[in-house]
């Protein structure tokens, strides 16, 4: 599963790690066709993005759920239609431009 470089980079990351990390992380970026830079930007960006994902997860009893999935079923207000769209018409944190 190789992953194309993005060219675009336009800022450093740095970080220390230890060595038998880095030898670890460099066998496994040569085993998907990656450098280093390319691994560990890969990997922290999926790992951001779960991040967020989990973010979104809705945690609850039975009776809470069914009051949610109620909500969720109802028909939209005016000020809920309205917030759906300005959510709608903006860019996803990890999109450019």
């Amino acid at each position: 599963m190789k992953q194309e470089p993005n060219t675009n980079a336009e800022v450093n990351i740095h970080l220390r790690a230890r060595m038998q990390d880095r030898d670890f992380i460099d066998q496994m970026a040569g085993t998907v066709g990656l450098n280093r830079s390319q691994f560990m930007l890969m990997s922290a960006l999926k790992e951001a993005k779960n991040t967020l994902l989990d973010q979104t997860t809705i945690y609850a009893d039975a009776k809470t759920f069914q009051k949610i999935m109620d909500w969720l079923d109802g028909k939209a207000t005016q000020r809920e239609i309205k917030g759906m769209k300005k959510l709608l018409s903006a860019k996803a944190p990890w999109q450019s431009g």
